[in-house]
Formats: structure tokens, sequence, C-alpha cells
């Protein structure tokens, strides 16, 4: 199937596609001022509403793939106790993590998620939003364009994510609950943070965000540094549905083996073989 970018982004009210022009400039601006800012930038109704239900029903289409699962995870998606630390602490402190993905391989080339998430208009205005000279599609087969789903009862519990950014688009929002809440820049390269950590954790709400995201909508999210979640979705409400697109500064970036388990419950060669070149580029807990 062949698609336009027209038929999914605004262009009207987002021209992504006219990098030289006075209302792209004007949306990268934008977008630079709350990532400067707090780390999130958020582009209301990037997408068409004409686009949604296309989106929507690709992922309905593909649910049944969803490796969904139960953990007890604390911050860094660590699941046992660390003896080098005290009990009330980040590390030794374990939330419930609930929720599924959809994996990379089960997205075709005929599909409008693919076909949003490489195409290079995005790449580009993405890059400008980061102030970055280029992104790539990430190249891990199950990682790269995926679907966070949260079922009735289900939460992704506070966590700090693995690359220096995410983005997504929400897709369908719950009745109630599925909020997407975050600390801004709560940990440092050189302040792992953990006395503010642990007060979020334990129910302290100083400094916690929370978005009004609706189904459309694109997000940029720096989330190495802000700790986040996203709350439960109660038993009575329909399920929240986003589709999360992961890019790299550096073409060909294959994820890690220990958290391309736990979020898709298995890993193909191309991630052991990049496990076994891995150069860590901070220091930080994970």
């Amino acid at each position: 199937m062949t698609f336009a970018l027209n038929d999914v982004v605004d262009l009207d009210r987002y021209p992504i596609d006219q990098p030289d022009g006075d209302a792209y400039a004007a949306v990268v601006a934008h977008a630079r001022s709350g990532l400067r800012a707090d780390g999130c930038a958020v582009i209301k109704d990037l997408v068409r509403p004409e686009g949604l239900p296309k989106l929507a029903a690709e992922i309905a289409d593909r649910k049944p793939t969803t490796h969904f699962s139960t953990q007890v995870i604390n911050p860094y998606f660590h699941v046992s106790v660390n003896d080098d630390y005290p009990d009330r602490h980040p590390v030794n402190t374990f939330l419930e993590r609930s929720s599924g993905f959809i994996p990379g391989d089960s997205w075709g080339d005929d599909t409008l998620n693919r076909f949003l998430f490489e195409h290079p208009a995005v790449c580009r205005f993405l890059a400008d939003c980061l102030e970055i000279p280029e992104l790539h599609p990430y190249a891990d087969p199950l990682a790269g364009l995926t679907s966070n789903i949260l079922d009735p009862g289900q939460q992704f519990t506070w966590h700090f994510d693995t690359n220096e950014f995410a983005v997504t688009v929400l897709v369908e929002e719950a009745d109630e609950g599925g909020l997407f809440e975050y600390v801004p820049n709560v940990r440092t390269v050189d302040d792992e943070g953990f006395d503010a950590i642990q007060a979020v954790l334990e129910g302290g709400r100083d400094g916690v965000h929370t978005l009004d995201l609706r189904p459309g909508d694109l997000q940029i999210f720096r989330g190495r540094y802000s700790l986040h979640q996203v709350s439960r979705v109660p038993e009575h409400s329909r399920p929240r549905h986003a589709a999360i697109f992961a890019y790299t500064e550096q073409p060909g970036v294959i994820g890690r083996v220990e958290r391309t388990m736990q979020l898709f419950g298995r890993v193909l060669p191309e991630h052991i073989a990049a496990e076994e070149e891995r150069v860590r580029a901070d220091a930080l807990i994970d």
C-alpha cells in the first residue's frame, strides 16, 4: 500500500515537509523550548483525525502478538535486591510493571505506523527539534517500531530509559488513568539523585509533571535523566494504546539483551552480537 505524508500528518498545521519555511521553524522552536526546559515536548494533534483510525486498526490487528509481562522492578529495571545499598533506597524499591509491547517484527513495510516512523521528513523534523545533526530509525528488530499496550488494570511504573530520548504517538486513550507523568532531570550524568527519586517512589509528588495527552499528540521525551511512568488504567476502562518510535543518532544500533528480554520475552541473534561489542556511554546504574 502506498501512503502520502499528508494521509497521517496535519501538514497544513505542521508543514514538517517544508524545513525552510517559517511555520516549520515555529513548531521546531516550540519543541526545542520544551525540551530545553524539562526534557519534554508535545506536538498537539500532529496526526490528522483521518489518520488515527488507521493507526489504531493496525495496532488492534497486531495486538495478539503483544508480549505482556508483570514484574516487580526498581526504576532501573532490576528485579533483585542489591545488598550494597540500604533497604530504603531506589535500588531496593520495587514496584509493579504490568504492560505489553507489540514487537517490531510484527510491523510490515506496508503499515502506516512504519511509514510514519521511517519517513525522512519525520526523522529530519525530530532531529531538528532535538538539535542534533541527524536521526536514524532504531535498527533493533524488536524495539525500533513498537506499540505500548496498557490493558485495564495495568501500569508502567516509575523508571528510566536506556535511550537518550523516545518519541510516542498516543493513538487510543484510556477512559481514565493511563496518564504520562515525569520528574524532569531528577538525575544527571554525575549525580544519581537517589533522595529525590526515593521520595517519588514512596508517593511524593514534588516535581511531578502530568501530561494531558490526547490521541494524535506526538511526544518527544528525554527519559534517560527524567523519572517517568504511565499510571494505572482502571479495570473498568478502555485500554491505552501508544505507538513508540525509537531513533538513534548513529545508524545500526541494537538494544541490550537484558532489557529486550524484559520487554519482549525474547532476543534475536542481532542482540547477542551487539551485546558482545557494546561500549557504555555513561556510568549510570541504568
